[in-house]
């Protein structure tokens, strides 16, 4: 029941939290701005998670992962709500109260599930709770681009915040059950913030993990933030077709996240399969880089598949690494502050992609940026792994 709960909240976080980029040709058309401002909305949001990731550890353990879920889609509704007015600063706005909430989900799933899964299952269980990333992404893909087609954009944020909103109605019955640790008595310090992260970092392995979040994650922004608008201001695909290849992607992202899982539990050292990871998604952004106009639609498609495949299906190897690294009674705060460096690469690659959007012209250097990084880690950690023998 956990396992299904935190998936599907992880689904809708991941659909309030997706939609903007989504359909943000659509926006940029309809309010007359620059497309690079989409880099700074998702930076914004990523200062905000920042904040969130970094200070959420006190708050899941005083008031219950369950509860601060809900906060976190109450926040994530209320930032879309917001954004639907079309003034800049209000987008400014929802931007960051959206991304405080969403940046909850991951810590509070995390700190749940990690108290009730099954030590040797743990990759496997946290990969099935994160394919809601994807299962969020591809519903994403379809739903926004079809509403913005019925209705407009204003009614597509209106229509995903609704549900962002049932989601928190739908979990309340669950809290009594799943908050059974919480401690009204837990202190709430910004020096459980200095904690967290200088305990992340005093360990060699934790803070691998905390380069391989700012990296991954920053790769992961450029493709569900971009992606879309460089199939169709880049390269000339209308917004449903853009959003049914970029559904299709994410879609294959849900098996590849199980298999992932079930191969870290079983067949392969996690820390060697991410760095694999790094490698192939750092390939599957060069290629997204010189994606053809000319190109048949099921080879930009086939691109994209292999992005998603990489970029955005690791997350529950390495969440899962991080809770058995984590202090006992501390999984929640740990992976908040590993998620931290995560909110940072989604806070500088949008950025450098919107300032190398601007100074060219064109989306091929963004991705090659994001490739680079990420073939960075994973060759270090192939070494690293290779020196050891294992």
């Amino acid at each position: 029941l956990a396992l299904g709960a935190m998936t599907v909240q992880q689904s809708f976080a991941t659909l309030g939290r997706s939609t903007v980029p989504l359909i943000a040709a659509a926006i940029v058309v309809d309010l007359a701005v620059d497309p690079a401002l989409v880099g700074v909305y998702l930076a914004i949001g990523s200062v905000a998670g920042f904040i969130t990731t970094m200070g959420c550890g006190g708050f899941i353990l005083r008031y219950g992962a369950l509860r601060m879920t809900q906060v976190g889609m109450l926040g994530l509704g209320l930032g879309l709500a917001v954004t639907t007015m079309g003034w800049l600063p209000l987008f400014a706005l929802g931007a960051f109260v959206g991304g405080l909430g969403q940046a909850l989900s991951t810590p509070s799933s995390s700190h749940l599930l990690g108290r009730l899964s099954p030590r040797n299952l743990a990759p496997l269980m946290f990969s099935i709770k994160q394919t809601g990333v994807p299962a969020g992404l591809m519903l994403a893909g379809v739903l926004a681009p079809a509403l913005v087609v019925a209705g407009g954009w204003r009614l597509a944020l209106l229509v995903i915040a609704g549900l962002c909103l049932l989601t928190v109605a739908a979990l309340q019955p669950l809290r009594a059950r799943f908050d059974t640790d919480r401690n009204p008595d837990q202190p709430l310090s910004p020096a459980d913030i200095r904690a967290n992260v200088a305990s992340v970092l005093r360990d060699p392995a934790l803070r691998t993990l905390c380069v391989a979040m700012f990296s991954f994650v920053g790769l992961q922004s450029l493709f569900t933030g971009f992606f879309v608008l460089y199939l169709v201001r880049g390269l000339g695909y209308d917004l449903e077709r853009a959003g049914l290849v970029f559904a299709i992607a994410v879609a294959v992202a849900v098996p590849a996240r199980i298999g992932w899982g079930w191969l870290a539990s079983r067949l392969v050292k996690p820390a060697t399969l991410l760095a694999i990871l790094g490698i192939a998604m750092a390939g599957a952004a060069v290629l997204t880089a010189f994606i053809d106009p000319a190109w048949p639609t099921w080879a930009a498609t086939a691109i994209a598949v292999a992005f998603s495949v990489t970029a955005v299906s690791w997350h529950g190897v390495l969440l899962a690494e991080v809770a058995r690294l984590s202090p006992p009674g501390r999984i929640g705060a740990t992976t908040g502050a590993v998620l931290a460096f995560g909110d940072a690469g989604s806070l500088v690659l949008p950025l450098l992609f919107s300032a190398a959007l601007s100074l060219t012209g064109g989306y091929a250097s963004g991705f090659l940026i994001g490739g680079a990084l990420a073939l960075a880690v994973g060759v270090t950690g192939l070494w690293r792994r290779m020196n050891r023998g294992v």
